[in-house]
């Protein structure tokens, strides 16, 4: 009993003295509801686990749902200072008796949570602040997740760092966190997980446009692939188009 208070007291105060600098592992969790049931697991998380999440000593960067959320998702990103906080954090959160109750009010005509899909996460040495990643309902947001040939992502990352980035940016595109798998995970070496946001869908198809017929971006994808062959699988490129809930904290 005293080790469990004394671990609610240490994550209650880094809840309080986290900045984003003190974040360097990100979860990047999916949620799929039960038929008829997403709307009671955003009542949920908007009334009690975002407010628990961050007494225990989580950073509730933002949440979303697919644009067209057909599969009745929730996917949202949490922040921590390790995977030794973030292991501390999760059995405090599980062990306090307002979740208990929270769950199983919420629970009482059936479980919510169909299924749950959990990814860890670190920024790219190019990757924008996490602090850039704003929830803003009125914005679309894009997950893009590429997957490279066997020894390629070096390369993707120095295509990256060294012009898509600034040409995305030239295009309109607004580049928010870029990530990498965490060691250990299936994929760690040849995936690259980034999010854009967009004023709305067709600003974002026509600042893609004007980005793949932009010369320096050909060149750049030539140059990149000129001595070993195509960087990504083929269909290598994931996107899920997403808008931020209406509880999302506006800023990590």
């Amino acid at each position: 009993m005293k080790l469990f208070l004394l671990i609610s007291c240490l994550t209650s105060v880094l809840a309080i003295t986290l900045t984003a600098e003190d974040l360097k592992i990100f979860e990047l969790r999916s949620y799929t509801a039960h038929e008829g049931k997403l709307e009671a697991l955003h009542q949920r998380f908007n009334n009690h686990t975002l407010g628990l999440f961050e007494k225990h000593g989580m950073t509730n960067v933002i949440y979303w749902v697919p644009r067209d959320n057909e599969a009745n998702q929730l996917i949202y990103l949490l922040g921590y200072p390790s995977r030794e906080a973030r292991a501390s954090s999760w059995n405090a959160f599980r062990r306090d008796e307002s979740w208990k109750a929270a769950y199983k009010a919420s629970t009482q005509q059936g479980k919510l949570v169909e299924s749950i899909d959990s990814i860890f996460l670190q920024l790219t040495d190019y990757s924008p602040s996490i602090l850039t990643l704003k929830a803003d309902s009125s914005r679309l947001y894009e997950m893009r997740r590429y997957t490279t040939n066997s020894g390629k992502l070096k390369k993707l990352d120095a295509r990256f760092r060294d012009h898509t980035v600034k040409l995305f940016t030239k295009h309109g595109i607004t580049n928010l966190p870029y990530f990498h798998l965490t060691e250990g995970q299936d994929g760690q070496n040849t995936t690259l997980l980034y999010f854009l946001s967009f004023e709305n869908e067709e600003s974002r198809n026509a600042s893609f446009e004007a980005f793949s017929k932009d010369q320096d971006w050909v060149d750049a994808k030539n140059a990149s692939q000129s001595d070993g062959g195509p960087i990504l699988i083929k269909k290598g490129v994931a996107s899920t188009l997403l808008k931020a809930t209406h509880y999302s904290p506006t800023s990590p």
